[in-house]
């Protein structure tokens, strides 16, 4: 069970996820329960996140095991939010620990870095997009 706080335009929700099946989320909202789906499945485990030394800013990573040869590695998001900045494209070399893109989540800029060096294979999405946690952002290839 998780349970969230949003303000939308000066409205205060709780919201209680109670089960999580697939697309399917029995959750509760203010006390009231509802069940919907969602467009994409949803995990129920979160990498973790570790705050950055700066206020107002938490560094997400993914925890992975170490890449093997001619394997891809996924990076996933850590918690549902917007993609705010994509810094990498298809062909691009990274770090292990370099910033491949920006997620706002609960009105706080996450760093997402990759746990892998390699090649930036695939970008899944772009600057704006809307992801759930457990969605694949970016794929790494040796």
């Amino acid at each position: 069970m998780k349970n969230y706080k949003f303000t939308i335009n000066g409205n205060h929700y709780d919201v209680e996820i109670n089960e999580v099946e697939g697309q399917d989320i029995s959750l509760a909202v203010n006390g009231t329960p509802y069940k919907v789906t969602v467009d994409k499945e949803m995990r129920k485990t979160a990498p973790k996140v570790k705050p950055l030394a700066t206020a107002g800013k938490v560094e997400a990573k993914v925890a992975a095991p170490a890449p093997t040869s001619g394997k891809s590695n996924n990076i996933t998001s850590p918690l549902p939010g917007t993609i705010l900045k994509v810094n990498v494209k298809v062909g691009d070399k990274v770090t292990a620990g370099q910033c491949v893109l920006m997620l706002e989540a609960m009105k706080m800029e996450n760093s997402i870095e990759s746990d892998y060096a390699g090649t930036v294979t695939a970008v899944k999405v772009a600057q704006g997009d809307s992801v759930m946690e457990g969605d694949v952002l970016v794929t790494i290839g040796d």
